[in-house]
C-alpha cells in the first residue's frame, strides 16, 4: 500500500537545470509511477542567483504532480549581510546570529513554513532537498519526525557552519546518493541513525546520433567535452587553466548554463556551443573522445552517469572523492591531477580507440547495474514505508 509523500525543493520543473532539482523530479515522478500521492511544495523562483519571483504563485499539475508555488521574500542585503557571506565564502566561521543573518538575507518562503506546519499531518513524509537552503534548513525541524533529507552534500564552505548541522542529525530518515557523502556527513558531525545511499537512477537514451551533433556545429576533430555550468564551484575556470597549458590538440567542447568566458588564448581550441537540449547532449556526449569532470562539488556526478551511458570514457579530477570512487568501482575513467596528466590521458585515449571504447563499455555496465530507476525507487519505498511503520 502507498501513501501520501510530500518533496520540498527551492525550485522545481522540468525547465530546471541542477543535479538537485533532477533528482528530486525524477524520484517525485517515479513514486508517482509506483502509485504513491506526490505534491511538491516549491518558491516562485527558477534562478539560483537572485531567487527572483518569476513564476507565479500557484497550485496546478504538472505531469501528473500537483505543484504548489510560495512566493519569496526578499532581503535587500546590507553591508553587513554582505561582510559575513564573505567572511564564510573564504572559510571564516562567524557566530551562530551571524549565520543566521546570513541564512535569512538571501531569501525566505513564509507560506511554504505556513503550509507545512499547517499540514504536517496530512502527508506520511516530507522529503527535502539539498541541504543548504531556507526551506530545507528552517522548515524541516517542524516536521522532523516525518522528514527526508537528501542533502546533495559537497565539501564546501557552507556545510561546515554549525548552523547546518541539524539538518543532518534531526531528521527521521537522510538518503545519501553515493558512499562519500556519506562519509563525508558523517566526518562534519553527528547523522541521524536511520540513513541510506538510495543512490539516483538514470534514463537510458534510446538512441545516440554522434554525427548529428558533428554535423550540425561543424565539429569534424576529435574533442572531449564539459557539460555543466560554467562556474568556479564546478571546476570550469581551474579547467581553462590546466587545458591552457596541456600540450594536445584535441579540442575541448563546452556546454552548459552560465559564460563559458574562454580566455582569448584559448579561441580555437575551446569550443563554446552553449545549452543543449537532452538530446543534443546525448549526441555529443556519444560523439566526444571522453567526458572531462572537473569539479570537486559532486555528490552524485549525473554527467558523469550520462557520459557512460553514452559509451564514453571520464576523465575525472584528482581529490573529488565521489567521482573518484565512481571510477574506482567501474574503471570507467582515469584521474588527472593538474595540465601535464590531462594531456597524457586525452592523447593515449586518442591513439588507443579500442581502449576508449572498453573503458566507456565499462562505465556504462557499471551504470546500468547500479543506477536503474527500478532498483533505486525499491530502496526509496522501502524507507518510506519503514517510517511509515515506525509513525
Amino acid at each position: 500500500m502507498s501513501g501520501r509523500v510530500a518533496f520540498v525543493s527551492p525550485r522545481y520543473g522540468a525547465e530546471i537545470v541542477g543535479g538537485a532539482e533532477a533528482v528530486v523530479r525524477d524520484t517525485a515522478l517515479g513514486l508517482r509511477d509506483r502509485g504513491w500521492e506526490v505534491q511538491v511544495l516549491t518558491t516562485c523562483a527558477s534562478n539560483p542567483y537572485t531567487w527572483a519571483n518569476d513564476l507565479p504563485e500557484s497550485a496546478q499539475s504538472e505531469e501528473g504532480i500537483l505543484v504548489r508555488r510560495f512566493a519569496n521574500v526578499l532581503n535587500v542585503s546590507t553591508s553587513k549581510e554582505h561582510a559575513v557571506h564573505g567572511r564564510i565564502y573564504y572559510g571564516e566561521t562567524p557566530s551562530l546570529d551571524d549565520q543566521l543573518t546570513w541564512l535569512n538575507a538571501l531569501f525566505r518562503t513564509p507560506g511554504l513554513f505556513e503550509a507545512i506546519l499547517r499540514e504536517r499531518d496530512d502527508f506520511d513524509a516530507f522529503v527535502f532537498a539539498p541541504y543548504l537552503f531556507w526551506p530545507t534548513t528552517v522548515c524541516m525541524p517542524v516536521v522532523a519526525d516525518r522528514a527526508v533529507v537528501m542533502p546533495c552534500l559537497h565539501d564546501e564552505v557552507y556545510a561546515h557552519l554549525a548552523v547546518m548541522r541539524h539538518v543532518l542529525s534531526l531528521p527521521a530518515a537522510v538518503w545519501f546518493l553515493s558512499g562519500p557523502e556519506r562519509d563525508l556527513a558523517y566526518s562534519m558531525g553527528p547523522v541521524t541513525p536511520h540513513n541510506t545511499v538510495v543512490g539516483s537512477g538514470m534514463d537510458v537514451p534510446d538512441r545516440y546520433e554522434p554525427e548529428a551533433f558533428r554535423s550540425e556545429y561543424g565539429i569534424e576533430e576529435p574533442f572531449v567535452l564539459y557539460l555543466g555550468r560554467r562556474e568556479a564551484d564546478k571546476g570550469w575556470f581551474w579547467l581553462m587553466e590546466q587545458f591552457s597549458r596541456a600540450r594536445t590538440s584535441v579540442k575541448l567542447v563546452s556546454a552548459g548554463s552560465g559564460d563559458a568566458a574562454v580566455p582569448h588564448n584559448l579561441r580555437g581550441r575551446v569550443v563554446d556551443v552553449g545549452v543543449l537540449s537532452v538530446e543534443q547532449r546525448n549526441n555529443a556526449l556519444a560523439a566526444a573522445l571522453a567526458y572531462v569532470q572537473p569539479s570537486l562539488m559532486e555528490s552524485y556526478s549525473r554527467t558523469l552517469m550520462e557520459a557512460w551511458l553514452a559509451g564514453r570514457p571520464a576523465l575525472v579530477r584528482h581529490g573529488s572523492a565521489v567521482v573518484q570512487w565512481h571510477c574506482s568501482r567501474s574503471s570507467g575513467g582515469l584521474v588527472f591531477g593538474g595540465a601535464r596528466e590531462l594531456a597524457h590521458h586525452i592523447e593515449a585515449l586518442s591513439s588507443n580507440p579500442d581502449r576508449a571504447r572498453a573503458m566507456g563499455q565499462r562505465g556504462r555496465d557499471y551504470v546500468l547495474e547500479n543506477y536503474q530507476w527500478p532498483h533505486v525507487l525499491d530502496l526509496v519505498e522501502a524507507d518510506l514505508r519503514s517510517l511509515r511503520s515506525r509513525g
